[in-house]
């Protein structure tokens, strides 16, 4: 059993030890290749558009672009781990490529009930949220 223990113990020390040297050699390359720079290199600026993955009834999802702000842009860092406050550029890229996710999120029951001062407060919630008042037609 104790041999057992130090040969976990050894492992557990070796894969620390590996991932702190190449951290190091990580934060030392990109040290030199940004004393050495050249453009995009080791510091690059990302462009992609904004595309919002909408929920649609019966599950379908509609894609579109964001009028809003139909691009994002940031800068990463060509590297492993996140260097100078900037993400790694693989990250990013990734990121970039999935859609915002934009749903319709109702409360649910029990916020209503904790934000209600009083039952009759309740009773009127729900009649208010089950049943909309009707506003009469005005031209727009």
């Amino acid at each position: 059993m104790p041999a057992l223990r130090t040969l976990v113990k050894r492992v557990l020390f070796a894969l620390l030890l590996v991932a702190l040297l190449v951290y190091a050699a990580d934060f030392a390359y990109f040290r030199i290749r940004l004393l050495h720079s050249k453009p995009d290199d080791p510091l690059e600026t990302v462009t992609a558009l904004r595309v919002l993955a909408i929920e649609q009834k019966g599950g379908r999802t509609e894609y579109t672009i964001d009028e809003r702000q139909p691009q994002q842009t940031a800068v990463c860092a060509h590297s492993l781990f996140p260097r100078a406050g900037y993400p790694p550029c693989w990250y990013l890229k990734k990121k970039f490529a999935q859609p915002i996710p934009m749903g319709t999120y109702f409360a649910p029951r029990f916020v209503q009930m904790l934000a209600a001062k009083s039952s009759r407060e309740l009773r009127s919630s729900r009649v208010r949220i089950l049943r909309p008042r009707s506003r009469p037609w005005q031209p727009g």
